[in-house]
């Protein structure tokens, strides 16, 4: 095997390990940033000569949030996972809309909405960490 195969196979077992032992709630917040990062990227190429490009990444970034969809447990999580379920939709509709008109102001509405739940997350992980480095004095 050459090095740089070796370093990719590297490369993949560590990220493949990053996965496996984060916290939902950090997973969470990784999908938000690959769902930003597609975005982004059909934002940037959202001109006609790179039309494809805009809808493999809008596809990919719709692929995502129907992955959070799912992840949602609508009997234990109650009205907040209802909530998001009802914003997911919102969003995968205006990924509809924003593929079929190539519109890039729905696109940018739409990473504002990733942005702001991404956000929301971060600040529930960081609450857990602070939570569990709490210790009661004896």
């Amino acid at each position: 095997m050459s090095l740089a195969r070796k370093s990719t196979a590297t490369v993949e077992q560590y990220k493949s390990n990053e996965i496996s032992t984060v916290s939902q709630g950090k997973l969470i917040v990784m999908l938000y940033d690959g769902a930003i990062r597609f975005l982004n990227i059909a934002l940037e190429n959202n001109t006609p000569r790179k039309y494809d490009v805009v809808n493999n990444h809008i596809l990919k970034a719709g692929e995502i949030i129907t992955e959070l969809m799912l992840a949602l447990n609508l009997e234990q999580g109650g009205e907040v996972a209802n909530n998001l379920l009802g914003i997911y939709v919102y969003i995968k509709k205006r990924l509809l809309e924003a593929n079929m008109k190539k519109d890039s102001e729905i696109l940018q509405e739409i990473i504002k909405y990733m942005e702001d739940l991404k956000s929301a997350w971060e600040e529930i992980e960081k609450k857990k960490i602070e939570c569990r480095s709490y210790t009661i004095p004896r």
